[in-house]
């Protein structure tokens, strides 16, 4: 078993932001990620809130920049799955597929993913019309047309936010009523910039390269319409808000969440268990950016540094 000061679980900007915190603070830092670096942002084409970012930045190209960062410090990476773990003694276990490791203490950083339609031509398009994220892209789509998908409060919300930027915005919901607060409701049925399409799925969603159509079906009369992109825009936006999922199953049990499978923490990243540490989209939190996952990365590093200090 290797052992190291801290073992951080996930690359993306919280994982990476912590492993440059650890790494400067000379702390001998391993960083576990499943499959590649980056998280969701890496299928974002285009970046413009991330403070500093460069001009023409995209997910990928900022990612880089924070992997050569950690590497810079000495951070080990390894792309490892992690199968199961033991935070019950002083030295933390995590147990991976291929190797087990040991720390003093343990960042979660394995983020969450968005509840995807799951029609055909969404993933391929998304990042190119498709999205997650209002207040990640909606800048992009300003006087067009956009979609949104789902009935909650973030759905209604977001679409709410969107209409500072789109001329237009429909709520495609699958029952006849919004699910969403009534306060919410009534803010959205009040704002004439907002549309709704009820009793309606989203089953495919078409374009070359970029969002040109979709087809929608009527849950009642299964009648299919085809919505086209307006001839002068040549594409829409369609914003996704059915949920997200915390990756945290393979936690439960080990640390404690709240019935949404967040783990909760303090404002240093402390989870229930001492040692164990939490940050970015996996923690109870209202805004998820990169932002504020890299800062939330930041702190639970150098509280990490903290801990092992008082060992």
């Amino acid at each position: 078993m290797k052992h190291y000061d801290l073992i951080i679980i996930g690359a993306g900007p919280a994982g990476l932001a912590a492993g440059l915190y650890a790494g400067r603070s000379r702390l001998n830092t391993l960083m576990i990620e499943k499959q590649k670096y980056g998280g969701q942002i890496v299928i974002t084409d285009e970046i413009e809130n991330y403070p500093g970012c460069i001009e023409g930045e995209t997910g990928p190209t900022l990612i880089e920049r924070m992997v050569k960062q950690t590497e810079k410090f000495g951070v080990d990476h390894v792309f490892d799955t992690v199968t199961d773990m033991d935070f019950s003694g002083e030295e933390k276990i995590i147990r991976c597929l291929h190797e087990e490791y040991g720390a003093k203490a343990v960042i979660i950083a394995a983020g969450a993913n968005p509840v995807t339609i799951g029609c055909p031509g969404e993933k391929e398009l998304t990042g190119k019309g498709v999205s997650y994220c209002a207040t990640c892209d909606a800048a992009f789509f300003e006087d067009f047309e956009v979609y949104v998908v789902g009935g909650g409060d973030a759905a209604v919300e977001e679409a709410l936010y969107l209409t500072k930027f789109a001329r237009k915005v429909t709520i495609i919901h699958r029952r006849n009523e919004l699910r969403a607060a009534k306060s919410i409701q009534e803010k959205a049925f009040a704002n004439p910039s907002i549309d709704f399409m009820w009793d309606s799925v989203v089953e495919e969603i078409r374009g070359d390269g970029i969002v040109e159509s979709m087809v929608v079906r009527n849950v009642k009369t299964g009648e299919l319409t085809e919505i086209e992109a307006d001839e002068d825009d040549g594409t829409f936006g369609i914003f996704v808000f059915i949920g997200f999922k915390p990756s945290t199953e393979i936690f439960r049990g080990h640390v404690d969440m709240d019935e949404k499978g967040y783990i909760p923490t303090d404002e240093d990243m402390r989870t229930n268990v001492p040692g164990v540490f939490a940050a970015g989209d996996i923690r109870r939190k209202s805004l998820r950016q990169v932002v504020t996952a890299c800062a939330d990365g930041a702190i639970a590093a150098v509280q990490a540094g903290k801990y092992i200090e008082e060992m």
